[in-house]
Parts: structure tokens; C-alpha cells; sequence
């Protein structure tokens, strides 16, 4: 299947948002206060007649698509570019072909592709800056086999979700990523 079959499976915003079970307030939340500031709309504003399209590699429960699918959606907007959703866990035939790091079925992925189906670029699924907080509070758990992990672990989900909802800044670094990959 080319990338033009897999953004015509793929669900619409309304079918992908009344699916979902976990996430979806929260990531409501997010695009409601986020706005793209005046230079991001410039940087997209050539971008705009470009009938890119993009697939979105998800799944509700993520934490990161939770963060980056709501500010995608505001560049989208900007562009004037259609957004499918996949879920990875029913696609892995496509998304096995965006393992990060060769080997990690991590999303969110975005695809974008121009309007023959060529890939154009490819994001996720996480900013640096993002990721640097991921890596920096994975650092400050006990080992596996500790006694304590799983309940560290459940609170460091916690802080990361709480930032993830309220610091502007990862929501920024973000943008700033996505438009970086895209211009």
C-alpha cells in the first residue's frame, strides 16, 4: 500500500477524537490555549498551497500524542492541510516503518506527504526539549527490579503528564520542531 492508501484508510479528526477512551479531554485542553504566534504563521504561510497532507501514527492512551497532536493540528489549520489518523497498534505494517531508533514502535509519527503520496517529512515523536525532560526525569528512577519502580514510575507519568498540559514552553518547542522539519 502507498502512503496515499494509508492517509485514505486513515480516520478524520471526528472519528479519531470520538474514539477515544483516555486522552482526549487533555488533548482537547491543550489545543484550546494554544495558539501559533505570529512568526510560526509566517514560517507556514508558503507552505500553505502546498496540498501536503499528513498521516498521524497514534493511539489514545499516549501521553505524547496527547501533547503533539493538538499543536499539529493548529499548523494544520495554518496550512490548510488534511490530517488522517492511524492507530499504530491496527497499522503496524506502516508503522513499522518508522521505528524510532530502528528498533521502537514510539509515537506519535507524523507523515507528511504532498499530494502524489511522496513523503515530504516525517516527525516524532517527541521535540528535543520534550525528549531531554523525558530522559532527565527516566534518570531519576530506582532500577527495574527495585521494589519501588512501578510506583516511581506512576508518579513520574504524573509530572510529565502535568507538564505536558501546562508548560508553554514544551508546547512552543514543539511548534517550533514540527515547523523546523516541515520549511
Amino acid at each position: 500500500m502507498d502512503l496515499l492508501d494509508w492517509f485514505g484508510k486513515g480516520l478524520t479528526l471526528e472519528q479519531y477524537r470520538n474514539g477515544m477512551k483516555v486522552n482526549g479531554d487533555k488533548m482537547d485542553s491543550i489545543y484550546d490555549r494554544f495558539q501559533l504566534n505570529e512568526g510560526e504563521k509566517k514560517e507556514l504561510s508558503p507552505l500553505s498551497l502546498s496540498d501536503m497532507k499528513v498521516i498521524v501514527l497514534t493511539e489514545d492512551w499516549c501521553g505524547d500524542a496527547m501533547l503533539n497532536i493538538p499543536i499539529l493540528l493548529k499548523i494544520a489549520e495554518e496550512m490548510n492541510m488534511e490530517v488522517r489518523f492511524l492507530l499504530r497498534d491496527s497499522n503496524l505494517e506502516l508503522m513499522d516503518q518508522y521505528l524510532t531508533n530502528g528498533t521502537s514502535r514510539s509515537i506519535p509519527i507524523f507523515v507528511f506527504i504532498d499530494s502524489e503520496g511522496q513523503e515530504r517529512a516525517v516527525w516524532g515523536p517527541r521535540a528535543e526539549e520534550v525528549q531531554r525532560l523525558v530522559d532527565s526525569l527516566t534518570e531519576q528512577l530506582p532500577p527495574k527490579d527495585s521494589e519501588s519502580f512501578g510506583e516511581k514510575q506512576k508518579e513520574m507519568f504524573k509530572t510529565l503528564t502535568k507538564a505536558y498540559q501546562e508548560d508553554v514552553k514544551l508546547w512552543r518547542a514543539v511548534s517550533t520542531s514540527i515547523i523546523k522539519k516541515l520549511i
